[in-house]
Protein backbone atom coordinates (compact mmCIF):
# COMPACT_ATOMS: atom_id res chain seq x y z
CA UNK A 1 0.00 0.00 0.00
CA UNK A 2 1.38 3.49 -0.59
CA UNK A 3 3.16 5.12 2.03
CA UNK A 4 0.77 8.40 1.25
CA UNK A 5 -2.13 6.17 1.92
CA UNK A 6 -0.85 4.96 5.28
CA UNK A 7 0.52 8.68 6.63
CA UNK A 8 -2.77 9.97 5.87
CA UNK A 9 -4.23 7.30 8.09
CA UNK A 10 -1.86 8.19 10.74
CA UNK A 11 -2.75 11.78 10.49
CA UNK A 12 -6.55 11.19 10.97
CA UNK A 13 -5.59 8.41 13.98
CA UNK A 14 -3.68 11.50 15.50
CA UNK A 15 -7.03 13.54 15.16
CA UNK A 16 -9.13 10.96 16.56
CA UNK A 17 -6.74 10.30 19.57
CA UNK A 18 -5.32 13.93 20.26
CA UNK A 19 -8.47 15.89 19.02
CA UNK A 20 -11.17 14.38 20.33
CA UNK A 21 -9.54 11.54 22.90
CA UNK A 22 -7.48 13.97 24.38
CA UNK A 23 -8.88 17.08 24.14
CA UNK A 24 -12.29 16.94 23.98
CA UNK A 25 -12.83 18.71 27.68
CA UNK A 26 -11.66 22.17 26.95
CA UNK A 27 -14.26 22.71 24.85
CA UNK A 28 -16.70 20.87 26.71
CA UNK A 29 -15.60 22.64 29.96
CA UNK A 30 -18.01 25.48 29.83
CA UNK A 31 -21.00 23.47 29.55
CA UNK A 32 -20.25 21.40 32.04
CA UNK A 33 -19.33 24.20 35.15
CA UNK A 34 -22.51 25.96 33.60
CA UNK A 35 -24.99 22.49 34.39
CA UNK A 36 -23.27 22.45 37.90
CA UNK A 37 -21.64 18.90 37.43
CA UNK A 38 -18.03 20.54 39.13
CA UNK A 39 -16.34 23.85 39.71
CA UNK A 40 -13.24 25.16 38.45
CA UNK A 41 -11.18 23.80 40.96
CA UNK A 42 -12.65 19.89 40.22
CA UNK A 43 -11.78 21.06 36.40
CA UNK A 44 -8.65 21.13 36.86
CA UNK A 45 -8.23 17.75 39.23
CA UNK A 46 -10.32 16.06 36.23
CA UNK A 47 -7.70 17.20 33.47
CA UNK A 48 -4.86 16.04 35.86
CA UNK A 49 -6.96 12.34 36.24
CA UNK A 50 -6.68 12.73 31.72
CA UNK A 51 -3.07 13.68 32.02
CA UNK A 52 -1.63 10.97 34.50
CA UNK A 53 -3.70 8.47 32.39
CA UNK A 54 -1.57 9.96 29.66
CA UNK A 55 1.63 9.38 31.34
CA UNK A 56 1.26 5.71 32.73
CA UNK A 57 0.46 5.05 28.72
CA UNK A 58 3.29 6.63 27.51
CA UNK A 59 5.45 4.64 30.44
CA UNK A 60 3.41 1.80 29.59
CA UNK A 61 4.10 1.87 25.55
CA UNK A 62 7.89 2.30 25.87
CA UNK A 63 7.72 -1.76 26.53
CA UNK A 64 5.98 -2.66 23.60
CA UNK A 65 8.33 -4.26 21.50
CA UNK A 66 7.31 -7.17 19.27
CA UNK A 67 4.96 -6.24 15.96
CA UNK A 68 2.15 -8.39 18.17
CA UNK A 69 2.36 -5.28 21.30
CA UNK A 70 2.51 -2.77 19.18
CA UNK A 71 -0.94 -3.25 17.24
CA UNK A 72 -2.91 -3.82 20.10
CA UNK A 73 -1.86 -0.61 21.60
CA UNK A 74 -1.76 1.10 18.50
CA UNK A 75 -5.93 -0.36 17.73
CA UNK A 76 -6.92 -0.72 21.34
CA UNK A 77 -6.12 2.76 21.93
CA UNK A 78 -7.67 3.72 18.81
CA UNK A 79 -11.18 1.93 19.84
CA UNK A 80 -11.00 2.38 23.58
CA UNK A 81 -10.82 6.47 22.88
CA UNK A 82 -14.14 5.97 20.85
CA UNK A 83 -16.15 3.96 23.23
CA UNK A 84 -14.69 6.11 26.34
CA UNK A 85 -16.14 9.37 24.12
CA UNK A 86 -19.50 7.84 23.44
CA UNK A 87 -19.48 6.75 27.40
CA UNK A 88 -19.33 10.09 28.96
CA UNK A 89 -22.69 10.80 27.08
CA UNK A 90 -24.13 8.96 30.64
CA UNK A 91 -21.23 11.04 32.56
CA UNK A 92 -22.74 13.07 35.41
CA UNK A 93 -20.84 14.65 38.30
CA UNK A 94 -16.80 14.58 39.27
CA UNK A 95 -16.41 10.97 39.59
CA UNK A 96 -17.56 9.74 36.56
CA UNK A 97 -15.65 12.11 34.18
CA UNK A 98 -12.04 11.63 35.89
CA UNK A 99 -12.26 7.96 35.38
CA UNK A 100 -13.56 8.53 32.11
CA UNK A 101 -10.89 11.38 31.24
CA UNK A 102 -7.84 9.17 32.92
CA UNK A 103 -8.89 6.37 30.54
CA UNK A 104 -8.88 7.96 27.28
CA UNK A 105 -5.72 9.81 28.68
CA UNK A 106 -3.98 6.55 28.98
CA UNK A 107 -5.89 5.39 25.37
CA UNK A 108 -4.48 8.84 23.45
CA UNK A 109 -0.79 8.18 24.87
CA UNK A 110 -0.81 4.88 23.48
CA UNK A 111 -1.64 6.04 20.20
CA UNK A 112 0.67 9.11 20.09
CA UNK A 113 3.77 6.63 20.76
CA UNK A 114 2.93 3.94 18.13
CA UNK A 115 1.71 6.41 15.56
CA UNK A 116 5.28 8.53 16.28
CA UNK A 117 7.70 4.93 16.06
CA UNK A 118 5.65 4.12 13.06
CA UNK A 119 4.90 7.28 10.89
CA UNK A 120 8.21 8.56 11.35
CA UNK A 121 10.78 6.22 10.21
CA UNK A 122 7.85 4.87 7.12
CA UNK A 123 8.28 8.79 5.90
CA UNK A 124 11.76 8.55 5.96
CA UNK A 125 12.17 5.46 4.03
CA UNK A 126 9.56 6.60 1.32
CA UNK A 127 11.77 9.84 0.65
CA UNK A 128 8.52 11.55 2.18
CA UNK A 129 9.93 13.27 5.48
CA UNK A 130 7.57 16.56 5.10
CA UNK A 131 4.68 14.34 4.31
CA UNK A 132 5.91 12.51 7.89
CA UNK A 133 5.70 15.77 9.89
CA UNK A 134 2.34 17.08 8.59
CA UNK A 135 0.93 14.03 10.46
CA UNK A 136 1.83 15.95 13.75
CA UNK A 137 -1.28 18.25 12.63
CA UNK A 138 -3.64 15.51 12.83
CA UNK A 139 -4.10 17.03 16.41
CA UNK A 140 -4.46 20.22 15.47
CA UNK A 141 -7.07 19.69 12.80
CA UNK A 142 -9.06 17.43 15.61
CA UNK A 143 -8.55 20.35 18.08
CA UNK A 144 -10.36 22.21 15.09
CA UNK A 145 -13.17 19.76 14.29
CA UNK A 146 -14.30 19.74 17.81
CA UNK A 147 -14.03 23.41 18.40
CA UNK A 148 -16.65 23.69 15.51
CA UNK A 149 -19.04 20.84 16.89
CA UNK A 150 -18.71 22.51 20.07
CA UNK A 151 -19.95 25.98 18.15
CA UNK A 152 -22.44 24.26 16.58
CA UNK A 153 -23.67 22.48 19.62
CA UNK A 154 -23.83 25.84 21.43
CA UNK A 155 -25.62 27.84 18.84
CA UNK A 156 -28.18 25.00 18.59
CA UNK A 157 -28.48 25.25 22.73
CA UNK A 158 -27.85 21.66 23.45
CA UNK A 159 -26.44 20.24 26.13
CA UNK A 160 -23.16 18.51 27.36
CA UNK A 161 -24.04 15.28 26.71
CA UNK A 162 -25.50 15.54 23.33
CA UNK A 163 -22.12 17.15 22.18
CA UNK A 164 -20.12 14.07 23.75
CA UNK A 165 -22.57 12.01 21.73
CA UNK A 166 -21.78 14.20 18.47
CA UNK A 167 -17.89 13.67 19.42
CA UNK A 168 -18.14 9.87 19.84
CA UNK A 169 -20.28 9.65 16.15
CA UNK A 170 -17.23 11.36 14.96
CA UNK A 171 -14.57 9.31 16.22
CA UNK A 172 -16.41 6.15 15.25
CA UNK A 173 -16.60 7.71 11.31
CA UNK A 174 -12.81 8.56 11.78
CA UNK A 175 -11.70 4.72 13.40
CA UNK A 176 -13.61 2.99 10.52
CA UNK A 177 -12.21 5.14 7.92
CA UNK A 178 -8.46 4.24 9.15
CA UNK A 179 -8.66 0.86 10.72
CA UNK A 180 -7.07 -1.09 8.14
CA UNK A 181 -4.80 1.53 6.58
CA UNK A 182 -2.41 2.09 9.38
CA UNK A 183 1.32 1.00 9.13
CA UNK A 184 1.60 -3.04 9.99
CA UNK A 185 4.37 -3.64 12.53
CA UNK A 186 7.36 -5.97 11.67
CA UNK A 187 9.74 -7.07 14.00
CA UNK A 188 13.53 -6.91 12.45
CA UNK A 189 16.85 -7.76 13.61
CA UNK A 190 18.00 -6.38 17.03
CA UNK A 191 20.77 -3.43 16.84
CA UNK A 192 24.03 -4.47 18.23
CA UNK A 193 24.60 -2.79 21.43
CA UNK A 194 26.98 0.56 21.42
CA UNK A 195 28.92 2.54 23.39
CA UNK A 196 27.51 5.65 25.42
CA UNK A 197 27.82 8.67 23.53
CA UNK A 198 26.97 12.37 24.25
CA UNK A 199 23.78 11.87 23.20
CA UNK A 200 23.16 10.83 26.43
CA UNK A 201 22.89 14.39 27.50
CA UNK A 202 21.24 15.43 25.13
CA UNK A 203 18.15 13.20 25.40
CA UNK A 204 18.27 13.52 29.14
CA UNK A 205 18.05 17.17 28.33
CA UNK A 206 15.30 17.52 25.46
CA UNK A 207 12.82 15.44 28.80
CA UNK A 208 13.72 18.48 30.76
CA UNK A 209 12.87 20.42 27.85
CA UNK A 210 9.54 18.16 26.46
CA UNK A 211 8.40 18.22 30.54
CA UNK A 212 8.52 21.96 30.87
CA UNK A 213 6.47 22.61 27.48
CA UNK A 214 3.93 20.01 28.97
CA UNK A 215 3.51 22.38 32.22
CA UNK A 216 3.26 25.33 29.69
CA UNK A 217 1.00 24.71 26.99
CA UNK A 218 -0.89 22.74 29.15
CA UNK A 219 -3.32 25.29 31.22
CA UNK A 220 -3.93 27.54 28.61
CA UNK A 221 -5.13 24.79 26.36
CA UNK A 222 -6.58 23.32 28.66
CA UNK A 223 -8.77 26.34 30.20
CA UNK A 224 -8.96 28.48 27.14
CA UNK A 225 -12.61 27.86 26.01
CA UNK A 226 -13.58 28.59 29.72
CA UNK A 227 -10.90 31.67 29.82
CA UNK A 228 -12.99 33.06 26.62
CA UNK A 229 -16.21 31.96 27.89
CA UNK A 230 -15.84 34.16 31.04
CA UNK A 231 -14.33 36.93 28.95
CA UNK A 232 -17.43 36.83 26.78
CA UNK A 233 -19.86 35.98 29.37
CA UNK A 234 -21.16 32.81 27.63
CA UNK A 235 -21.33 34.35 24.11
CA UNK A 236 -21.30 32.06 21.40
CA UNK A 237 -17.66 34.76 20.29
CA UNK A 238 -16.43 32.68 23.36
CA UNK A 239 -16.62 29.23 21.25
CA UNK A 240 -14.92 30.71 18.12
CA UNK A 241 -11.51 30.59 20.47
CA UNK A 242 -10.39 26.57 20.32
CA UNK A 243 -11.47 26.11 16.74
CA UNK A 244 -8.80 29.28 15.98
CA UNK A 245 -6.15 27.11 18.18
CA UNK A 246 -6.52 24.50 16.63
CA UNK A 247 -6.32 25.48 13.25
CA UNK A 248 -3.44 27.90 14.14
CA UNK A 249 -1.31 24.46 15.38
CA UNK A 250 -2.03 22.69 12.07
CA UNK A 251 -1.03 25.89 10.01
CA UNK A 252 2.24 26.00 12.84
CA UNK A 253 3.25 22.20 11.91
CA UNK A 254 2.62 23.21 7.96
CA UNK A 255 5.19 26.41 8.38
CA UNK A 256 8.25 24.15 10.21
CA UNK A 257 7.25 20.96 7.39
CA UNK A 258 8.19 23.77 4.85
CA UNK A 259 11.90 24.41 6.42
CA UNK A 260 15.07 23.06 5.00
CA UNK A 261 16.26 20.00 6.88
CA UNK A 262 19.28 20.97 8.91
CA UNK A 263 20.02 18.59 12.58
CA UNK A 264 21.98 21.42 13.20
CA UNK A 265 19.07 24.58 13.53
CA UNK A 266 16.62 22.27 14.73
CA UNK A 267 17.67 23.53 18.38
CA UNK A 268 16.92 27.01 17.25
CA UNK A 269 13.30 26.31 15.78
CA UNK A 270 12.53 24.61 18.83
CA UNK A 271 13.78 27.67 20.86
CA UNK A 272 11.75 29.82 18.64
CA UNK A 273 8.76 27.82 19.58
CA UNK A 274 9.23 27.10 23.45
CA UNK A 275 9.22 31.57 23.41
CA UNK A 276 6.43 32.40 21.39
CA UNK A 277 4.39 29.71 23.60
CA UNK A 278 5.86 31.94 26.66
CA UNK A 279 4.70 35.22 24.73
CA UNK A 280 1.49 33.45 24.11
CA UNK A 281 0.81 32.66 27.99
CA UNK A 282 1.76 35.60 29.18
CA UNK A 283 -1.11 37.48 26.87
CA UNK A 284 -3.72 35.58 28.26
CA UNK A 285 -2.74 37.56 31.92
CA UNK A 286 -4.10 40.74 29.67
CA UNK A 287 -7.77 39.66 31.04
CA UNK A 288 -9.13 40.71 27.44
CA UNK A 289 -10.32 39.14 24.56
CA UNK A 290 -7.67 40.81 22.24
CA UNK A 291 -5.35 39.39 25.58
CA UNK A 292 -7.00 36.03 24.62
CA UNK A 293 -6.58 36.48 20.53
CA UNK A 294 -3.01 36.79 20.52
CA UNK A 295 -2.50 34.14 23.36
CA UNK A 296 -3.99 31.69 20.83
CA UNK A 297 -1.93 32.56 18.10
CA UNK A 298 1.26 32.66 19.88
CA UNK A 299 0.59 29.39 21.79
CA UNK A 300 -1.64 27.75 19.16
CA UNK A 301 0.82 28.79 16.42
CA UNK A 302 3.78 26.74 17.94
CA UNK A 303 1.79 24.09 20.16
CA UNK A 304 2.45 21.05 17.94
CA UNK A 305 5.28 22.44 15.66
CA UNK A 306 7.23 22.35 19.10
CA UNK A 307 6.30 18.35 19.42
CA UNK A 308 7.86 17.57 15.90
CA UNK A 309 10.69 19.25 16.32
CA UNK A 310 11.27 17.58 19.98
CA UNK A 311 10.61 13.71 17.87
CA UNK A 312 13.06 15.20 15.35
CA UNK A 313 15.46 16.43 17.87
CA UNK A 314 15.42 12.51 19.17
CA UNK A 315 15.60 10.79 16.16
CA UNK A 316 18.78 12.98 15.29
CA UNK A 317 20.23 12.17 18.82
CA UNK A 318 19.30 8.90 19.03
CA UNK A 319 18.40 7.45 15.43
CA UNK A 320 18.55 3.85 17.10
CA UNK A 321 16.35 4.21 20.01
CA UNK A 322 13.12 5.82 18.31
CA UNK A 323 10.12 4.09 20.37
CA UNK A 324 12.16 4.02 23.52
CA UNK A 325 13.04 7.47 23.57
CA UNK A 326 9.76 8.38 21.60
CA UNK A 327 7.73 6.49 24.48
CA UNK A 328 10.18 8.00 27.24
CA UNK A 329 9.88 11.41 25.78
CA UNK A 330 6.18 11.70 25.85
CA UNK A 331 6.27 10.37 29.52
CA UNK A 332 8.44 13.30 30.70
CA UNK A 333 5.90 15.47 28.45
CA UNK A 334 2.64 13.95 30.64
CA UNK A 335 4.48 14.64 34.30
CA UNK A 336 4.67 18.33 32.80
CA UNK A 337 1.23 18.03 31.74
CA UNK A 338 -0.33 15.92 34.97
CA UNK A 339 1.79 19.08 37.44
CA UNK A 340 -0.11 22.37 35.11
CA UNK A 341 -3.76 21.47 35.96
CA UNK A 342 -2.70 20.44 39.75
CA UNK A 343 -0.69 23.90 39.69
CA UNK A 344 -4.03 25.55 38.07
CA UNK A 345 -6.47 23.67 40.48
CA UNK A 346 -4.02 25.40 43.24
CA UNK A 347 -3.75 29.15 42.03
CA UNK A 348 -8.01 28.66 41.59
CA UNK A 349 -8.10 27.58 45.17
CA UNK A 350 -5.50 30.29 46.45
CA UNK A 351 -6.43 32.94 44.44
CA UNK A 352 -9.34 32.59 42.89
CA UNK A 353 -7.48 33.49 39.24
CA UNK A 354 -5.43 31.40 36.67
CA UNK A 355 -2.82 33.95 36.63
CA UNK A 356 -0.35 32.71 39.26
CA UNK A 357 -0.41 29.18 37.19
CA UNK A 358 0.13 31.35 33.88
CA UNK A 359 3.00 33.39 35.25
CA UNK A 360 4.87 29.63 36.40
CA UNK A 361 3.92 28.07 32.98
CA UNK A 362 5.43 31.23 30.92
CA UNK A 363 8.50 31.37 32.69
CA UNK A 364 9.06 27.54 32.70
CA UNK A 365 8.53 28.15 28.71
CA UNK A 366 11.04 30.88 28.96
CA UNK A 367 13.57 28.22 30.55
CA UNK A 368 13.29 25.15 28.04
CA UNK A 369 14.02 27.74 25.38
CA UNK A 370 17.31 28.42 27.07
CA UNK A 371 18.02 24.56 27.21
CA UNK A 372 17.25 24.31 23.48
CA UNK A 373 19.72 26.75 22.52
CA UNK A 374 22.91 24.28 24.10
CA UNK A 375 24.38 22.58 21.62
CA UNK A 376 25.05 18.68 22.26
CA UNK A 377 26.30 16.69 19.04
CA UNK A 378 24.19 13.85 17.78
CA UNK A 379 25.19 10.40 17.98
CA UNK A 380 23.73 7.06 18.83
CA UNK A 381 21.49 6.11 21.80
CA UNK A 382 23.12 4.20 24.84
CA UNK A 383 19.68 2.19 25.02
CA UNK A 384 20.08 1.14 21.66
CA UNK A 385 20.70 -2.44 22.53
CA UNK A 386 17.74 -2.83 24.07
CA UNK A 387 15.20 -1.61 21.72
CA UNK A 388 13.86 -3.87 19.11
CA UNK A 389 13.17 -1.75 16.33
CA UNK A 390 10.21 -1.89 14.21
CA UNK A 391 9.92 -1.64 10.76
CA UNK A 392 7.48 -0.62 8.59
CA UNK A 393 5.65 -1.47 5.84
Amino acid sequence: MSPVIRLSACFVALMLAMGIGRFALTPQMPHLLSEGQFDLTAAGLIAAANYLGYLIGAVEAMFARRPQQVQRRLHGGLWLCVLLTLASFWANGFWSHLLLRFGTGVASAWVVVMITTLSQPLAAAAGRPRLGALVFAGPGMGIFLTGLLALVSHLLNQTSATLWLIYAAAALVMMLGVWRLLPQPVATKAVAAVAVSPSNRGIARLAVIYALYGVGYIIPATFLSQMANAQFHGQWQADLFWPSFGLCAAIGVLLVSLRRHDPQTTRHWLMATLWLQAAGVFACLLSSGWGLALGVILCGTPFLACMQLVMQRSRELAPHATQRNAGMLTACFAVGQLSGPLLAALSTHYSASLHPALLIAGSGLLIAGGLAMQSVTAGRAPCANVDVPIARR
